[in-house]
């Protein structure tokens, strides 16, 4: 019998180390966006109460009343700058961003729905959370959560492939073998009716089921630590493994639907 998936823990302390952080980019935020704002979540490690100083990204959801402007949208690149610059700790921050109304549409339940729902906490404004139930894991959330990955592999082997600096090189290895392991999550999810909070977590469910598969993990994990390796060899598993992920969702849609 399929069971809710879990929320996050919204009455335990933040980390002392990322509370200031997540203050002042509260802060800066509401600043800069004015009344175009809505509300601030905080997603990922920082969120879980385990993201690692010098390890760990802050990411951030922003919901706002209409789209922003170019203006607008060149301030919320200036908050994301300021608040790298800060806090050097911080390994990259990424702010993520939708507009209300689309939010709350029917068509976005299982993406921004389940999203605000398991995989955010709110730090202000109204919480949106609450206007949804608690989700089941389902082969609809797993597509959602997946997004357009053929897309995002194509588009990072064509970075791949024309930059010329290591650290965007390995910036760009280390996105694309995330979302690989992200995805490999995502096939299994529906069987598994669980929710992973990590990539190994990712990485130890999905080999439940694809044994034969762990290479090409362990593979993906050398990208995530941002070991250089040719770029020959960081195209191969785009195109090799990447493309098997693409054909096997489209195996396993076509059985489900």
């Amino acid at each position: 019998m399929a069971r809710a998936l879990p929320v996050l823990d919204g009455g335990t302390p933040f980390q002392q180390d990322y509370l200031p952080v997540l203050l002042d980019a509260v802060k800066q935020l509401r600043a800069g966006l004015g009344k175009t704002l809505h509300s601030i979540y905080v997603q990922g490690s920082v969120a879980r109460r385990q993201a690692k100083p010098g390890k760990s990204d802050l990411n951030l959801t922003v919901i706002l009343n209409r789209p922003l402007n170019t203006s607008e949208q060149s301030v919320l690149n200036s908050i994301r700058w300021r608040i790298s610059s800060r806090y050097p700790f911080v390994t990259a921050v990424e702010i993520k961003s939708a507009v209300i109304d689309d939010v709350l549409s029917l068509e976005s339940i299982f993406t921004w729905g389940f999203w605000l729902k398991h995989c955010c906490l709110r730090l202000f404004g109204d919480d949106l959370s609450t206007r949804f139930g608690c989700f089941e894991a389902s082969w609809d959330i797993a597509k959602a959560l997946n997004g357009d990955i053929k897309t995002e592999l194509d588009d990072y082997k064509k970075k791949i492939m024309a930059t010329k600096v290591v650290k965007n090189y390995l910036d760009y290895c280390e996105y694309i073998a995330r979302k690989m392991l992200w995805s490999c999550f995502s096939l299994v999810m529906h069987r598994e009716q669980t929710l992973a909070l990590s990539i190994e977590e990712c990485a130890d469910i999905f080999l439940k089921y694809y044994p034969d598969r762990e290479q090409e993990i362990e593979r993906l994990f050398i990208l995530v630590s941002r070991t250089q390796v040719p770029k020959k060899a960081s195209l191969f598993m785009i195109e090799s493994f990447g493309g098997w992920i693409v054909s096997e969702f489209e195996r396993i849609d076509r059985k489900i639907g």
